[in-house]
């Protein structure tokens, strides 16, 4: 089916999903309204039922099946959040749910969704892989499969985020969402371009997962050969047929951001937007941050979930601090002597950065006889800081190697 979803689509969906989805709040960002010199509002998804924008379209999918077809049961592939947006839908109304995610998918997500009623299955390493598992299951058994993306019911339903933000911002010049299949930026362009077409609408994707760049280059959907991004939210090799036209048709802008601007994207988030985010419900706010495309305020950037790994956020965390040059590793080589270390460790007090942690080494055979070397974590206040604190020590003598990514 290659007709673009309309309007009235969009408004009926909303009213299925009338108690069902909350309306989720919009708050300001002082941070990256000041560094845009204008209105910066976060549409705040991650606070949405199940953590996500996702519940929204798989409702409304669901819940236009006949009952011999939710008698049958659903099948869905997802690496974690229309994973859960789909359980706790069937649930909602009263069919069983099997989601096969890949053997990767972050643990609390598998647990989630498990916790909404949903049966799992574990099957390939990228939601690709798990889609075509899950369409043989409905082949097999069925069940009726609910695309993540490519479908009329579920773009109308991930559209009615829109309706909301230009309720909520009626002076919104530019709204900025994620994408990955293309399931919620074809619902909000549709939405948008039918109320205000005057609105700039913006996609970002994983430079790791970008499937949309070389596709419209093409005219046509385009398969990635390889993609790696740790916004496993939005990895998705290809994009869907009805959403590429959606896209292609509706949308203004399509760019790309870093796994480090994503790191402190999330970073940034977390210290001064008191927000927890998944990677990829942070690349709208990545390209802000990155300056990838010019905007004009006020704008709209979509968190568009919350469901993150704790030990993801951990590294990610570390990551971030590393990008933004406030987490520095270093390794120094100095003399093997007695109270060397003790030296070394009282120079980088003085600069006032906190050692996180040591390694010493004297077994590496590049070392010279009476050389040793220390690898250092270093927490500092940023890029400046951490350039003071080099050049200090290479003053004193010491040589000095930056760890990959400091």
């Amino acid at each position: 089916m290659t007709e673009l979803v309309g309007l009235a689509d969009v408004r009926a969906a909303r009213e299925l999903l009338a108690g069902v989805t909350r309306t989720t709040p919009l708050e300001p960002s002082r941070p990256l309204s000041a560094a845009l010199g204008g209105p910066v509002w976060l549409k705040c998804e991650n606070l949405q039922r199940a953590g996500s924008y996702k519940v929204r379209g798989a409702y409304v999918r669901i819940s236009r099946l006949s009952a011999a077809e939710r008698d049958r049961g659903v099948v869905a592939a997802s690496a974690g959040n229309h994973a859960q947006g789909v359980a706790l839908a069937a649930g909602l109304v009263g069919t069983h749910a099997t989601v096969f995610m890949p053997v990767n998918a972050p643990l609390p997500k598998v647990a989630a969704t498990k916790g909404y009623g949903a049966q799992v299955e574990l099957a390939g390493h990228t939601v690709d892989e798990a889609l075509v598992a899950a369409q043989t299951f409905a082949e097999r058994t069925g069940a009726v499969l609910i695309h993540p993306f490519d479908h009329p019911d579920v773009i109308a339903g991930q559209g009615t985020v829109a309706l909301e933000i230009l309720e909520q911002c009626p002076e919104v010049r530019t709204i900025i969402t994620g994408v990955g299949g293309g399931g919620l930026i074809s619902g909000m362009a549709v939405a948008v371009k039918a109320l205000r077409p005057d609105v700039r609408l913006i996609g970002v994707q994983a430079a790791g997962a970008a499937a949309y760049p070389p596709s419209l280059a093409a005219g046509e959907p385009v398969r990635l050969p390889v993609f790696n991004t740790i916004a496993d939210g939005i990895a998705v090799g290809r994009p869907g047929e009805l959403t590429f036209n959606h896209v292609r048709k509706l949308v203004d802008e399509v760019v790309t951001v870093t796994e480090e601007d994503i790191s402190r994207a999330l970073l940034m988030l977390l210290e001064r937007g008191k927000q927890v985010v998944e990677p990829a419900g942070a690349v709208g706010v990545a390209a802000l941050l990155a300056g990838v495309m010019q905007v004009e305020t006020p704008v709209v950037a979509l968190l568009s979930g919350g469901n993150i790994d704790p030990l993801l956020m951990m590294r990610v965390i570390e990551h971030g601090l590393a990008a933004a040059g406030r987490y520095l590793r270093v390794t120094v080589r100095c003399s093997d002597r007695p109270g060397q270390l003790a030296s070394l460790l009282g120079e980088i007090a003085e600069h006032r950065a906190n050692v996180v942690d040591v390694e010493h080494q004297r077994a590496n055979p590049h070392l010279h006889l009476g050389e040793v070397e220390v690898a250092l974590s270093v927490e500092t206040r940023g890029v400046e800081h951490s350039d003071k604190l080099i050049g200090a020590l290479r003053a004193s003598g010491y040589q000095v190697v930056l760890a990959a990514g400091s």
